[in-house]
């Protein structure tokens, strides 16, 4: 045995399937099993940060046919700070987003908090409530202070998908070939393909066999709260269109298929949408 330094790493969104690609990566023989699947390595905030020992960005028990190692930590693309801190000590690592409509991802985390914590979660007025003009490269001044890192992450339902400033703040920081951008729904689709691209990328030999899909951290739940309307959902789309032409523009991936795209060229109508979402919560329909 012989230890092992990180090579590569999940980088976000959440509710995109970081769990679903990390646990088919962790069947590949190559590639070695971290010691769990969100190591939070680089997203502690910088006092925290001062005191880690970033020797100890590995595992120890690596076999001689493990070529490669790595986690996944949504939280990297979102928190301010963190892919800057990871450029700094490991600025070799292979990095991977996974991205899914920003509405439909923002709906699956407000039931996901809300089922886990009814009482404690926020509502989905509160979830869309801020919307800041640009993704935030650095913690804003409105959450400095104590639990101001908390607070942060319970304001940032919306500027989770603002895709475009997250892209550009990554490829700032690292350079294009050591980015792969994937999108949730060919992983869903087409996983053995969209695996091929992943173990190209890693630096792993092709599957073989490819190990089944597995839609980890799902679930349908009951949730209690209020239901998001076609207006609500108009909002999200407009203020989210500038983000998934950027997203277009530095990625070259199309985004036709997702809904707000659709809700925004006028294929969906957003009342129908808020409908499919209310039912899916286990909600009443809008009103």
């Amino acid at each position: 045995m012989a230890f092992l330094a990180f090579t590569f790493s999940i980088v976000g969104v959440q509710k995109a399937g970081t769990s679903t690609l990390q646990w088919m990566l962790n069947q590949h023989p190559e590639v070695a099993r971290p010691p769990r699947k969100e190591m939070g390595w680089f997203d502690v905030d910088d006092a925290s940060w001062r005191t880690v020992d970033h020797s100890a960005y590995g595992i120890k028990h690596a076999q001689p046919i493990h070529r490669a190692l790595g986690d996944a930590t949504p939280r990297y693309l979102l928190m301010p700070g963190a892919l800057d801190r990871m450029h700094a000590r490991r600025p070799d690592l292979r990095l991977i987003a996974i991205f899914r409509d920003p509405i439909d991802r923002l709906v699956s985390q407000w039931v996901m908090v809300r089922d886990r914590q009814p009482d404690r979660a926020p509502d989905w007025p509160e979830m869309i409530q801020w919307r800041p003009d640009d993704f935030p490269t650095e913690l804003p001044s409105q959450f400095e202070g104590p639990g101001g890192r908390a607070r942060f992450m319970r304001a940032s339902g919306v500027i989770r998908g603002y895709y475009g400033g997250q892209v550009r703040h990554g490829l700032s920081l690292f350079p294009r070939e050591q980015w792969l951008f994937l999108d949730f729904a060919e992983l869903l689709s087409e996983p053995a393909k969209t695996l091929d691209t992943v173990t190209r990328h890693i630096d792993v030999g092709r599957f073989k066999p490819y190990p089944p899909l597995k839609k980890l951290m799902a679930g349908s739940p009951q949730i209690t709260g209020t239901a998001p309307t076609g207006e609500d959902l108009m909002v999200l789309a407009k203020a989210l269109e500038p983000e998934l032409a950027e997203f277009v523009a530095l990625t070259g991936r199309s985004v036709d298929h997702w809904t707000t795209e659709r809700l925004l060229t006028g294929e969906l109508d957003p009342d129908e949408q808020a409908a499919v979402y209310a039912r899916k919560a286990g909600l009443g329909e809008p009103s």
